[in-house]
This record gives structure tokens, sequence and C-alpha cells, in this order.
């Protein structure tokens, strides 16, 4: 073997030595990042979980303000569950790591109905034949029962803060305080009718404003 191939053979070994040193580099560092955002998220809950804790128990006073702001107003869980999702990831550390699993079943052709009028609080559709119904927006389940007028009724609390219910609904796949993206699967209508009823702070909306056009 002459000079040349010698040094051509010594120039690849030692490109391959550095670039195992690089991969192992990223590597390392992507654990890292991973073992830091674990730490920072774990810490964060505990403070925040201590603060609570400590002010409930310490003054009767903030513990009242609690239970009435948390349970009797409408308190905006999705919309605190999204902002703490884009500023932190998952409140679970690696949960997306841990438990990747299919999402919901998602609706390619969209809303359809083929009808529409007012109804109570709200509007009155009417679906095909055993049409689906998808999440208009995403959030969370807040309420699944019965409702006066619009019999067993699901409740989502929307991202964009506006309760959006679901009346005349069964065969739901979702349970209570399920998160839902939109245009994930919900269940279907019973007898083909969809009561639809927007509402914000308790307030009732104008449904035309919030319903979207029939795609079909």
């Amino acid at each position: 073997m002459d000079i040349e191939s010698i040094k051509q053979e010594m120039k690849q070994k030692h490109h391959r030595g550095q670039t195992t040193v690089k991969k192992t580099r990223i590597g390392n560092d992507h654990q890292k990042k991973k073992l830091l955002s674990f730490v920072i998220r774990f810490l964060l809950c505990t403070i925040l979980t201590g603060i609570t804790i400590f002010l409930l128990k310490g003054n009767s006073n903030w513990k009242t303000l609690f239970y009435q702001y948390v349970f009797d107003t409408h308190f905006k869980f999705s919309t605190i569950n999204e902002l703490y999702q884009k500023q932190f990831g998952t409140p679970i550390p690696f949960f997306d790591e841990l438990m990747k699993e299919p999402t919901e079943t998602v609706f390619q052709e969209g809303f359809i109905y083929q009808n529409q009028e007012p109804y109570l609080d709200g509007v009155q559709l009417t679906l095909k034949e055993d049409q689906f119904i998808p999440s208009l927006e995403s959030g969370i389940v807040v309420f699944i029962g019965e409702k006066e007028g619009y019999g067993n009724t699901l409740i989502i609390q929307q991202a964009n803060g506006i309760d959006c219910w679901y009346g005349n609904v069964e065969d739901l796949s979702v349970s209570l305080y399920d998160y839902v993206e939109k245009d994930s699967l919900l269940g279907k209508a019973s007898k083909n009718t969809l009561y639809l009823v927007f509402k914000k702070d308790g307030e009732v909306l104008d449904y035309q404003t919030y319903l979207p056009t029939s795609q079909n």
C-alpha cells in the first residue's frame, strides 16, 4: 500500500471519529434539554400547588374566594390549558413521548347540516341520517347530562372562552373533562336533530356569528 492510500485511510478514520463524537454530543444535548424541561415543569407544578395549599389553609377568606371562583363561576380551564401548553408543553412531563396514541377521529368533510332554524337560546339543525357531530372548536368537556328543552346535552368550554352546547346527542365518544381538538368526533344527534347554543360568561350569544356554514 502506498503512502497516499495510507493518508487517505487515516483521514477517513479521523472523519468517522469526529462524526461519532458530534452525534454523541447532539444526543447528550437532547437528553439534557428533556431533563431540564422535566425539572422546570415539576418545580413549577410543585410551587403553584404549594402556594395554593398555603393560601387555602392559612386564610379562610382565600378558601371561600377560591371555591366561589372555581366552582360557582365558570372558570376557563380550556383557556388556561391552551396557554400552558403553548408556553411549557403538556402539563405532565414527557406525556407526549410516553402516551403516543392515535388522536381522536377527525372529520375531513367538515360540518354538514341540511336545515337550520332558531330554537330557544340557539339553533336547531337537521342533519343527515347517521351524521356524526364534530367539535366546532378545541376545548374541554365540562358537562354531560340533561338540559331542559335540549335533551342529553354535551357542553364544551372552548379555548376561545365560549361555551358551546350540543343538545339532543347520543352515542358520545367523549367523557367528562376530556380535552378535544377541533373537528374531533363527539357523537350523533338523536333523530337527526341537533341543538346548538353559544354562551359566554352566562350570556347567550348570537348563534349566527359562530355557526359554521354547512359544507355539503
